[in-house]
């Protein structure tokens, strides 16, 4: 069993849902980055997906691209958030995930950036911007080390469409809640919830259902996994945290285990 699977399986018979959460690596240094993770994971992130910052990032709203920038400017690179997912994984065992666009596989090519990725020790790979259409060869790399390939399922997609990107999702399904771009938001829309039923009809039994953007606080953590959903995914309200304190690390560090917590506690089914 896989690491991600294997995740989901051990909270299922503690009947919890699982929190994943995302950080631009590299905000506000690479050299931060590791704290940052350890912190998220002490608060009780069970997953956390480090992003690759991009300069044309389609799918984050402003709070990422900033992020993005900010990591930029510092100098981080794919490759060098790929070596800072290898020192978390010295001292953590909890999975790690990467984010990032298609343009910066390609230009490290895939089958190498499979190969670094695998001995970084990453679990699964988000791609926002390669459809399924021309992920063939990418899934079969991605297998052959044995790393999730998880894709979106948008909040138009049919439950015909689901199950063809069910084809090549491993890992979990992500579920767009909202059209538009990331950023937090301040109640979970009917349409999220109608969503989350629609696509756990054909994912049930098959792989786990997260749900991201828009997601902050620990009410809407809540209502997501009572709908149906197996796992919130929170982004830009963590990186709103980095940012905000990110010429202070101590007040950083613990605020984003502060925040981690209030979160995982509304994972926990009743």
């Amino acid at each position: 069993m896989r690491e991600i699977a294997k995740t989901f399986s051990n909270l299922k018979t503690k009947n919890e849902g699982a929190l994943i959460a995302y950080v631009a690596a590299g905000d506000p240094t690479p050299l931060a980055t590791p704290d940052i993770v350890e912190a998220l994971f002490k608060g009780g992130a069970d997953i956390v997906e480090l992003g690759i910052p991009f300069s044309d990032p389609i799918a984050d709203g402003p709070t990422i691209q900033a992020a993005s920038i900010r990591a930029l400017k510092a100098g981080i690179t794919p490759r060098k958030v790929l070596r800072i997912a290898e020192e978390i994984k010295q001292t953590n065992k909890q999975p790690l995930m990467t984010m990032t666009y298609f343009n910066s596989i390609y230009k490290i090519g895939v089958k190498e950036f499979f190969e670094i990725a695998s001995a970084s020790g990453i679990a699964g790979v988000i791609v926002p911007d390669l459809p399924i259409e021309e992920a063939k060869e990418y899934k079969k790399l991605a297998d052959t080390y044995e790393i999730d390939t998880i894709f979106f399922a948008a909040p138009e997609s049919s439950p015909e469409r689901i199950r063809k990107i069910l084809a090549f999702t491993s890992g979990f399904l992500y579920l767009v809640s909202i059209f538009g771009v990331t950023g937090a938001r301040t109640k979970i829309q009917d349409l999220t919830i109608q969503l989350i039923k629609n696509a756990q009809s054909v994912t049930r039994g098959k792989v786990p259902l997260a749900v991201g953007f828009g997601i902050s606080e620990p009410d809407h953590v809540k209502t997501l996994l009572d709908s149906g959903a197996d796992a919130a995914i929170v982004g830009s309200a963590i990186v709103k945290i980095i940012e905000k304190n990110q010429n202070n690390g101590t007040k950083l560090l613990r605020e984003l285990e502060e925040y981690c917590r209030k979160l995982k506690t509304s994972t926990i089914k009743k």
